[in-house]
C-alpha cells in the first residue's frame, strides 16, 4: 500500500516554531497531532535469522535483514503515505551501508543518518524456538549508542509535526538517555511538534531495578504513548488492567494499551476506545508492536476517529506477524479502506489474515 511538520523551558535550546495546538476540533472528538513530516529517532541493526522452519542449531545459512523499532515505524509510515525521516548513526561498514540502503528503499528519508568511522553497526541474531523467538543483541559500543542530545539540533526537527521515540534508546547509553530526556523536556502545551513514545521494554538492555521508573517517567511526558499490557505488568505491577495503566500514565493526550493478540485500547482524556485484534496466522511476533504503532499514528495523523486508527494499527501489525522479518507487505489500499469501514460486528468476524 502506498500513499500514496516546544517553546522551550528555561535552559532548553530546542528550536522554536510555536506551540502545538492539536488539529482536532469538537467534531473530531479527540486530540491529534498536526499534519506534517514525521521524524523517527533510534538505532537500527543488521539482523540475522535462519529461514523457517530451521533453527540456529541445524541451519546451514542465515538470512540477513535489518531491524530497529524506530526504523520499523518509519518504514510502515512510508508505506502508509506519510512523509517520514529516520535519524540515527551507523558504522562505516558493510552492514551499515546495507541498513541505510534498505530503509531508504522503503521510501524513508535517511539523509539525517550519521556515519561513525570509529564505531560499528549493531547486530542482532534471532533464535526461533517452540516457546517463541529469542533475540541476541551485539550492540554494545555501536555507532547509535554514541548518539546524544545534539541529534535534536538537526534541521528536520524544526519542520517536524511528530517525533517518534521508544524506550530502547534510553537504555543504550547515558548519552542516548539524555537525548530522549531532552526531547521530552518541554511540556506538551509548549512543544513545536508532538512526541510519540513507545515503552518497548527490553529487559536485557537495562541494569537491574532501573527500567520501571525511567520508562514510566518518559512515557508520562509524551503526547502519545504506547505500552503492552504484559510489559506494563512486568514493569509496574502484575495485576494491572488497562485502566490501571491509564491511572499510572495520566500525562499523554493519547495512551494506547495493547493487550497482545486480543485487543488494543486508546485512552483520551476521560474516554476509552477498545478494538479487538484481527485473527492472524503468526509466523513471528517480532516487529508487530512497531507496525501497530505506525498504523495507529498514521490513522491519528490523518484525522480519523479512534476506532479506525486502532483498526489500522491492527491491520498493519498483522502484516508484520506473518513474516520472519520485521516488515511485511500491507494489503492494497482498497482492501485496507474496506476493512476500516466494516461494522463492529463484521470487524469481529473478519477472516484470519494470512
Amino acid at each position: 500500500m502506498t500513499g500514496a511538520r516546544p517553546a522551550p523551558e528555561e535552559h532548553d535550546d530546542t528550536p522554536v516554531r510555536g506551540p502545538v495546538e492539536g488539529a482536532a476540533g469538537p467534531a473530531a472528538g479527540h486530540w491529534r497531532p498536526p499534519r506534517g513530516p514525521v521524524v523517527c529517532v533510534g538505532e537500527t541493526m543488521a539482523a540475522m535469522a535462519p529461514a523457517p522452519p530451521d533453527s540456529l542449531d541445524d541451519t546451514e545459512s542465515l538470512r540477513l535483514s535489518v531491524a530497529g523499532a524506530e526504523s520499523n515505524v518509519a518504514v510502515y509510515l512510508a508505506d502508509l503515505g506519510l512523509p517520514v525521516s529516520w535519524v540515527s548513526a551507523l558504522g562505516d561498514d558493510a552492514l551499515g551501508r546495507r541498513v541505510r540502503a534498505a530503509v531508504a528503499r522503503a521510501g524513508v528519508d535517511v539523509s539525517g543518518v550519521r556515519t561513525d568511522p570509529a564505531r560499528p553497526t549493531g547486530l542482532l541474531l534471532k533464535e526461533p524456538g517452540a516457546a517463541g523467538t529469542r533475540v541476541h543483541y551485539y550492540r554494545r559500543g555501536s555507532a547509535a549508542s554514541a548518539l546524544g542530545p545534539d541529534v535534536l539540533d538537526d534541521e528536520r526537527f524544526g519542520g517536524a509535526a511528530l517525533l517518534h521515540l521508544t524506550g530502547v534508546t534510553p537504555a543504550l547509553s547515558p548519552s542516548c538517555r539524555a537525548l530522549v530526556e531532552r526531547a521530552l523536556r518541554t511540556p506538551p502545551a509548549r512543544r513545536t511538534h508532538a512526541v510519540s513514545f513507545d515503552v518497548n521494554h527490553r529487559p536485557a538492555l537495562w541494569p537491574p531495578d532501573t527500567a520501571a521508573a525511567v520508562l514510566r517517567d518518559l512515557a508520562d511526558r509524551a503526547d502519545i504513548a504506547f505500552v503492552g499490557l504484559d510489559e506494563a505488568q512486568d514493569l509496574w505491577g502484575a495485576g494491572l488492567t488497562a485502566t490501571d495503566v491509564r491511572r499510572l500514565l495520566s500525562g499523554p493526550r493519547v495512551l494506547v494499551v495493547k493487550d497482545g493478540g486480543r485487543s488494543a485500547t486508546a485512552f483520551t482524556g476521560q474516554d476509552a476506545c477498545t478494538v479487538p485484534a484481527l485473527a492472524t496466522e503468526v509466523v513471528e511476533p517480532v516487529g508487530a508492536g512497531d507496525a501497530f504503532a505506525a498504523g495507529f499514528l498514521a490513522g491519528l495523523w490523518r484525522g480519523t476517529d479512534l476506532t479506525r486508527a486502532l483498526r489500522l494499527g491492527h491491520v498493519t501489525a498483522a502484516s508484520a506477524l506473518k513474516v520472519v522479518g520485521d516488515h511485511g507487505p500491507l494489503p492494497d489500499e482498497d482492501t485496507v479502506g474496506a476493512m476500516l469501514s466494516l461494522t463492529e460486528q463484521d470487524w469481529c468476524r473478519a477472516p484470519v489474515v494470512s
